[in-house]
């Protein structure tokens, strides 16, 4: 796989395929249409993924999005369980598991990353994968780019 910097923007590899991590929000707006709360060339950075060597989420993305419509602050449609059946449905996306190694590498992140847990277990599965994590989240991008460690791509507006 292509060596990448610790961040980048979409439109800096246009020529790459995957594989890829989602960040939670990216794989929900993605799949929901709401790829207009990314940059265009984050949209096509996926769509890219799919075609190529795919995008992977997270099994601890599944445990947030379960989360979030429990708390209300998120709404699927018909619902959760439905829109995750689909969704696990979909060409080129799959799964990646937890393990003890992600888990423990979590807590013992270098640096000041905040204390979202699942940020946490994302940044350290991009890190033993060696995958990138596509986000629009300023504190994952901030934090790759003070730590390194992974590569962020930064698809914010």
């Amino acid at each position: 796989m292509k060596t990448l910097p610790e961040v980048w923007r979409p439109d800096s590899q246009p020529d790459f395929v995957g594989p890829v991590l989602l960040d939670t929000h990216i794989w929900v707006w993605y799949l929901d249409g709401a790829g207009e709360r990314m940059a265009a060339s984050g949209v096509e950075l996926v769509r890219q993924c799919l075609r190529g060597e795919g995008a992977l989420v997270s099994d601890m993305s599944v445990w947030e999005v379960g989360t979030k419509v429990a708390r209300g602050k998120l709404t699927l449609k018909p619902n959760v369980s439905s829109w995750l059946e689909r969704a696990s449905r979909r060409p080129g996306f799959s799964f990646l598991s937890l393990d003890r190694e992600i888990l423990l590498l979590s807590t013992q992140l270098p640096g000041a990353i905040h204390g979202d847990p699942v940020d946490r277990i994302l940044v350290a599965s991009s890190a033993l994968a060696g995958f990138p994590i596509v986000t629009a989240d300023h504190m994952i991008v901030d934090y790759a780019r003070s730590e390194g460690g992974f590569s962020a791509c930064d698809v914010r507006r």
